[in-house]
């Protein structure tokens, strides 16, 4: 599983496995549901209805603040009962707008980790989403240095992984996924060959939620209760 001199290759997701990022998601979508304030549809029933839109609007545009703009704009104008106005389309959108003026909030544990892997094995962060939003992300979490190469990918899937392996000439006995998301880091990365941590988030993004799938033959899954535990690992 390792190289002669016990490097591995570590893919590290970014998104609430090294910063915070779905409780701001979950804030505007708080925000949003409140201002609704909706006669018939309870709050539990606006966000299936969301979360609904959101599956379509991933489709056309992708991840990252637009899409979840066009989302927040299109439930809303599904279930008003008054006339949708500009003004009305902008309170809305600023909803979204406001994520994006949050800063960076590190994951306790996460630059000392890094720092520590760094120095003993190659790591390689891949992330989804908008590449100007996510590259801006990147650059303010201050923790670049710490990464051999940065990928940033539209969508996390079994072919996605594969041509990571192809593009960096990875042995997939000694690489390994790691990431909060079992949807988008831990399932399809077992099926592309390599290995994978799992380390939950108690705020991951409800539309990642998914069964850690059966841990094929000579692949092997960990799974930790905090980035740091890392260290006792690798």
């Amino acid at each position: 599983m390792r190289e002669e001199n016990g490097a591995q290759t570590l893919l590290i997701d970014a998104d609430d496995t090294l910063w915070e990022n779905n409780i701001y998601f979950e804030r505007a979508i708080a925000r949003f549901i409140s201002f609704l304030d909706h006669r018939e549809h309870s709050p539990d029933a606006v966000r299936l209805i969301l979360n609904d839109v959101e599956r379509e609007s991933i489709v056309t545009h992708g991840y990252g603040l637009h899409s979840f703009s066009h989302s927040l704009v299109q439930t809303f104008e599904k279930l008003s009962v008054d006339p949708v106005t500009p003004e009305l389309h902008e309170r809305i959108r600023s909803f979204a707008h406001q994520i994006a003026d949050h800063p960076i909030e590190v994951l306790p544990g996460v630059p000392e980790t890094l720092q520590y892997l760094g120095e003993r094995h190659h790591l390689i962060m891949m992330t989804k989403g908008n590449l100007t939003e996510q590259s801006g992300k990147v650059e303010c979490s201050g923790l670049k240095e710490y990464f051999s190469a940065v990928e940033i990918v539209a969508e996390k899937d079994e072919s996605t992984y594969r041509s990571a392996v192809a593009k960096y000439a990875l042995d997939t006995d000694s690489t390994w996924m790691v990431g909060n998301s079992p949807k988008s880091d831990i399932n399809p990365a077992l099926a592309a060959g390599l290995h994978a941590v799992f380390v939950p988030h108690d705020s991951t993004w409800i539309l990642e939620h998914e069964e850690v799938a059966t841990v094929p033959p000579l692949r092997h899954l960990l799974v930790l209760e905090r980035f740091a535990d890392l260290k006792q690992h690798f």
